[in-house]
């Protein structure tokens, strides 16, 4: 029998994990889910975060999603897991107010760009390539030679920008003058307990510190409310090989998953921290 009556959303709240790094799955995934909060009418939302961050364009992506649905009403907690560091944080910042544990790494506000240069290890094994290019500058951070003063001198403008961004969405989510997150943004990584004297997450505790909070926010019993995680199914297999996490199976699953993430994002700008 199908229950006639739906149950109200007005009366739930909505939680949304991020995990792993920030790439394009992640956003088209995030803002489908930010979709639904808006169209069901979710009071509030429990933001999990547990990154090290990602790519520039898919976290602001997000975070721009985030400041719409706050902006229609929606309360916004964000939670920082095991790591919610460098995207993480720029994620984060666009909640109303975020938790962290006093172990939570979090942190390494900045950026990077990297390239590989194997011109030596080319030239061992006899391979050359023949580049035709429309400019000086189209094949920059080409792997098969190493870059010129010029090409350094445009990425170091770009990264300059990215970061400036960076600092400047800190502070404003965070009400912090931008000269106080530059001295802490140079990349550093700190605790959630060090985060707190900064300013950059307003209570340490758990998520489930974080999801009382949230239901005190609007007006619902932290005892009685109920919590709605909104995520894709996924197919059984991948469901049974996610939970044996300690598996063989699973920790190739996440370096493979990291393999093609590294791959796709080889030269594009990225907010992240890896240890």
């Amino acid at each position: 029998m199908i229950w006639p009556f739906k149950p109200n959303k007005r009366k739930q709240i909505a939680r949304i994990e991020i995990t792993g790094a920030i790439a394009s799955e992640t956003r088209k995934r995030v803002l489908k889910a930010l979709k639904t909060v808006e169209e069901e009418h979710y009071p509030a939302l429990l933001l999990r975060i547990d990154s090290p961050g990602g790519t520039v364009g898919d976290s602001q992506e997000i975070y721009d999603a985030l400041q719409r649905i706050r902006h229609k009403g929606v309360k916004v907690i964000a939670s920082f897991g095991n790591i919610s560091a460098s995207g993480g944080v720029y994620i984060g910042v666009g909640a109303d107010h975020i938790v962290a544990n006093p172990g939570t790494i979090t942190g390494s506000i900045g950026v990077i760009i990297r390239g590989n240069n194997l011109e030596r290890l080319l030239e061992k094994v006899g391979v050359s390539f023949k580049t035709i290019k429309s400019g000086p500058y189209k094949d920059i951070l080409a792997f098969d030679r190493e870059s010129t003063p010029e090409e350094m001198n445009i990425l170091q403008q770009l990264i300059d920008t990215s970061y400036e961004q960076f600092v400047g969405t800190v502070a404003q989510g965070r009400n912090l003058p931008v000269e106080t997150v530059k001295s802490f943004a140079d990349g550093r990584i700190f605790t959630g307990q060090q985060a707190l004297e900064l300013g950059v997450v307003d209570r340490l505790g758990t998520e489930e510190d974080a999801r009382r909070w949230l239901a005190d926010l609007v007006d619902l019993d932290p005892d009685k409310v109920k919590c709605r995680t909104i995520e894709e199914k996924k197919p059984v297999l991948m469901r049974l090989l996610s939970g044996r996490s300690l598996s063989k199976r699973s920790r190739l699953a996440t370096s493979l998953d990291w393999l093609e993430f590294e791959l796709s994002t080889q030269g594009q700008p990225m907010w992240i921290y890896r240890p």
